[in-house]
């Protein structure tokens, strides 16, 4: 299998906070060279918005690929586009429609409804089109994107005031719901993604990130945390992968941009490739204090 001649355009579907689009031209420079020809299998375990994955369909024919993510309600969405997704658009379009004819006062009332609805769903364990809407329509008119739950595992993000966004591109999920149909859509730990890789598999791993200042945990995307322990036993899960030859590249936060001292990740993947890139992330509730500032991509290879 060889990179694909004429590329595709697709896009992430939703915001997602610390999505990849801005990294890609960097991470790009990470695949492995056989991709397409001798490696010819990708596994994403931390989906989330799937910017990298979507890269990886528009440039290359593989023969098969797993994504995988623990929040279920995303995972749902994606599995939605793959076999539900005119339904989907037609939901969308009613939310979009609908929206837009509201002032500001009715367009925030409408939001708390929406969340409502959406936690009902949720709280039920309901998966279905009507749930996947409701979680792009919120992705699209809450706080900058944030996908964040409380103790109890309820979406509590709260509204955006942006009047007209447009919640969806028609032809983006057409495209996206093609390419998803020769998908392995898995929901579960990260570890679930055992069985698909072997050593012609490329494996890019997006965790939740160590924060690098007291204020810049966004690990509460799901019910579960991920500190320091789940961060070594991934390193250990990545150890393990790696030894049957797989290709695997992984992204996180760089300790050293608040404490040049803190060798936390430098230890942990001593044995691996460590290459500091230049992001803009907000680690400062300051904006005057915002910048560039540096993020890691560790590889095996």
């Amino acid at each position: 299998m060889k990179e694909i001649k004429t590329k595709n355009n697709l896009k992430p579907f939703i915001k997602w906070v610390g999505g990849k689009t801005q990294l890609l031209e960097e991470i790009r420079k990470q695949y492995p060279s056989q991709l397409g020809k001798e490696i010819s299998k990708y596994a994403e375990p931390f989906v989330g918005g799937g910017a990298v994955l979507f890269d990886i369909l528009n440039r290359y024919e593989l023969k098969e690929i797993f994504i995988n993510d623990i929040n279920e309600e995303l995972i749902n969405v994606y599995r939605v586009i793959k076999n539900n997704v005119f339904e989907l658009i037609s939901l969308l379009k009613t939310f979009q429609n609908d929206y837009s004819k509201l002032t500001e006062d009715e367009q925030s009332n409408f939001f708390y409804e929406q969340r409502l609805s959406f936690n009902l769903l949720k709280k039920n364990g309901t998966k279905d089109s009507k749930a996947a809407a409701l979680f792009i329509f919120l992705n699209k008119t809450c706080f900058n994107g944030l996908y964040r739950v409380n103790k109890n595992g309820l979406f509590n993000v709260p509204f955006n005031h942006s009047k007209n966004p447009t919640l969806f591109d028609e032809n983006n999920l057409l495209e996206i719901s093609k390419k998803l149909q020769k998908v392995i859509i898995n929901c579960g730990d990260y570890k679930d993604c055992d069985s698909f890789v072997d050593e012609k598999t490329f494996v890019y791993f997006d965790p939740p990130y160590r924060p690098i200042t007291k204020t810049s945990s966004f690990t509460s995307y799901s019910e579960n945390g991920f500190g320091e322990k789940e961060q070594i036993e991934l390193c250990q899960f990545i150890q393990y992968l790696s030894k049957r030859g797989s290709k695997i590249v992984l992204s996180n936060s760089d300790p050293k941009n608040t404490d040049k001292n803190d060798n936390f990740f430098d230890n942990l993947y001593n044995s691996f490739s460590i290459e500091r890139i230049s992001a803009s992330r907000m680690i400062n509730s300051n904006s005057k204090k915002r910048g560039a500032i540096n993020e890691l991509l560790i590889s095996n290879y």
